[in-house]
């Protein structure tokens, strides 16, 4: 259940990530503040009930684990994740160019899908994480921002192992982009009805004039 206009919003989150790039751990670290480094290629998903603006959120997230069929716009489960998504967190590692390189095939896969599915727009979040790894970088920052730019998405640069409250703002800056984007979404349908009824009131008119 969703309610735009009161206090709550529920939201589908899916985390997605080549493997080794902390994606677990970011999620870990936003849901208990805590940071654990090891994790196993395990699939799961959380709830979790979070006040961004003074409004109480519930988020479902979706810690999706990382095949390359996931590249493919065909892949059925790249549709399942897109259908059952309101955005998504694309996390790679700055030390690990590769992983950078699928945030890119990514991108283009979901919106393949939201094009195909016929969904207006799909909110996503870029994160470069283990930036206290600064001297193993390979990734520049200006990198991260430039793809976020061309794909019309927001970027952060975090580090899950030292700083709760940058991961913080990774998951409280997906749920506004959300939020615009049903709020966009409303306005759309409500433009579409308005027209709708104009093109049939002049419809009705021209068949009386006749």
């Amino acid at each position: 259940m969703t309610r735009l206009n009161g206090q709550r919003m529920d939201a589908n989150v899916v985390v997605l990530g080549t493997d080794n790039v902390g994606k677990s751990a970011l999620i870990v670290r936003f849901l208990t503040r805590r940071f654990i480094g090891e994790y196993g290629d395990i699939e799961s998903l959380y709830t979790h009930n979070v006040v961004v603006d003074g409004r109480e959120q519930t988020l479902n997230i979706w810690d999706a684990p990382y095949s390359q069929q996931d590249l493919s716009s065909k892949s059925l489960m790249c549709e399942k994740r897109v259908q059952w998504a309101d955005g998504f967190v694309l996390v790679y590692s700055i030390c690990d160019r590769a992983s950078f390189n699928t945030v890119s095939r990514l991108i283009q896969m979901i919106k393949t899908n939201k094009d195909i599915l016929g969904f207006e727009k799909m909110p996503i979040v870029i994160v470069g994480n283990k930036r206290d790894l600064h001297h193993r970088r390979t990734v520049l920052s200006e990198e991260g921002r430039l793809l976020a730019l061309s794909a019309d998405c927001q970027f952060y640069e975090v580090s899950a192992a030292e700083n709760y409250h940058s991961v913080l703002m990774v998951f409280h800056g997906l749920v506004d982009r959300i939020r615009e984007s049903r709020v966009s979404v409303k306005k759309l349908a409500g433009i579409k009805g308005i027209v709708k009824s104009m093109s049939a009131v002049f419809a009705r008119r021209r068949t009386d004039s006749l």
